[in-house]
């Protein structure tokens, strides 16, 4: 049995059918499982081949705990899907490893990188990637952006057009990263869905444009083979403990053509189904290396210009008692 795990499955509905489409294509009585805090509430897990509760990330037994549910399911591999549980798989990779269960995970070094927004910018500065011009908050210019360094889902973000909407929460808050505000009528915000293998070497990029947002995850967006896979080839071919998908966050400027890197998340974004769906098949690339121990060739042939437009479904339960 190749079992494989994805936790804090919640509503990727879609990356649980991806990987269960993929596995029984590769062996066709292995499962895709999930956990959530709650499954009866999560539609992955509904429609997941099983599914088992799990302690908050932050519970000092939910590795133990994981571990167990693991053990039981006769999991291979294990797919995190959001940022708080990532370092700490990272930590715990070996106890995993030592009970022949791999964590798709990146090294601990790398994710801790990708969880504070100073250190992403040291990186990219690192690797020659531009980035938004930092602002002094004691002579500051406008218009400026406002962002926690250790923030997601768009929470605390803020567009200062002058010095009356600056705040003493805004200049007091050591958590505030203070930087020049990117126009969004001459850039383009895009996010990138990129497969490191498990060497850390660049295997697939694909681009595809924030069209409309909703709730911090893409509703509506399309696929663009344009410089920006080129400039990641150029710029990031490799990166030292990376593994598997890694979401970047890049502004493009229609005009003067700069590229600008924001953030790197290392897991699949929840607007993965549309590059899956484009051709670039990140769970088949997952069971090749994990499973088949086969390599991974460098892949650039999914579709350009594909839209995906989102819509709500729904899942019943039947019997629910809650």
């Amino acid at each position: 049995m190749y079992n494989i795990l994805i936790t804090s499955a919640g509503q990727r509905v879609s990356l649980v059918r991806a990987f269960q489409k993929e596995l029984k294509n590769f062996h066709q009585a292995s499962k895709v499982y999930t956990v959530d805090l709650n499954p009866m509430l999560s539609p992955a897990c509904q429609i997941s081949d099983g599914s088992r509760s799990v302690k908050k990330v932050t519970d000092e037994n939910y590795i133990q705990e994981l571990l167990k549910i693991c053990q039981n399911l006769q999991i291979s591999l294990i797919i995190p899907t959001i940022d708080t549980e990532l370092l700490v798989l990272a930590e715990n990779r070996d106890l995993f490893l030592a009970n022949n269960i791999i964590p798709v995970v990146s090294d601990k070094y790398f994710v801790s990188i990708c969880r504070d927004k100073r250190q992403m910018n040291k990186f990219f500065q690192k690797y020659y990637v531009d980035i938004p011009k930092s602002v002094d908050k004691n002579t500051p210019t406008f218009p400026l952006f406002i962002k926690p360094y250790d923030g997601s889902l768009s929470k605390d973000i803020f567009l200062i057009n002058n010095k009356s909407d600056l705040t003493d929460y805004h200049l007091s808050n050591p958590k505030f990263m203070f930087m020049e505000y990117i126009d969004h009528t001459i850039h383009d915000e895009y996010t990138v869905d990129t497969y490191y293998d498990k060497n850390g070497v660049l295997k697939c990029a694909v681009p595809r444009k924030r069209m409309v947002v909703r709730a911090g995850e893409i509703n509506k967006g399309v696929t663009h083979k344009n410089e920006i896979v080129s400039y990641i080839q150029d710029k990031i071919p490799f990166i030292e403990g990376a593994r598997g998908c890694l979401t970047m966050q890049f502004f493009f400027n229609r005009d003067s053509k700069r590229i600008i890197g924001i953030e790197i998340n290392p897991r699949f974004g929840g607007g993965y189904p549309l590059s899956y769906l484009a051709g670039a098949n990140y769970p088949k690339f997952i069971i090749q290396e994990y499973i088949q121990n086969n390599d991974i060739s460098f892949f650039s042939d999914w579709e350009e210009n594909l839209l995906m437009l989102r819509y709500d479904d729904e899942i019943l339960v039947r019997n629910y008692e809650g």
